[in-house]
């Protein structure tokens, strides 16, 4: 059984939690006194989560010294599959089956869809943005 690397986990869940911090403060000064609509305050704020994950975990979890272009567009992509993983736990859980109350969309929707959506996100940066040639990791042998 292969280990699972907790100190690489611990720093990439720290700037995860760091860019939620971020999506949902402008999220909610947009929404709020920006007077912005919900859809392009979200959009906004979901571009910012991932600006601020991206060199949370580029500069601190995977310490590169160099920022590339192609590495953020990987990364947005991998967090755009996270989002829609959580999206299809809240439709499964509010329309496939009937859990329609506000308590059930939030442990659909935040709760086993954030897990899941962050194992996708932990296993995707790790093994398609920041790879490292020659490391070996439980995911790709």
């Amino acid at each position: 059984m292969k280990r699972v690397p907790w100190p690489e986990a611990a720093s990439f869940i720290l700037v995860g939690g760091c860019a939620y911090a971020a999506d949902v403060a402008l999220f909610t000064l947009l929404r709020g006194p920006g007077g912005w609509g919900p859809l392009t305050a979200k959009a906004v704020s979901f571009l910012a989560g991932c600006t601020v994950a991206y060199l949370g975990n580029a500069l601190g979890t995977y310490r590169r010294r160099t920022l590339r272009l192609r590495e953020y567009a990987a990364f947005f992509g991998v967090n755009g599959a996270g989002a829609i993983v959580q999206l299809l736990c809240l439709a499964v859980s509010h329309h496939g089956l009937g859990l329609t109350s506000a308590r059930a969309d939030l442990v659909s929707g935040l709760g086993v869809g954030m897990v899941l959506a962050t194992c996708l996100r932990f296993w995707g940066i790790r093994t398609l943005v920041f790879r490292v040639e020659g490391r070996r990791t439980p995911w790709t042998g």
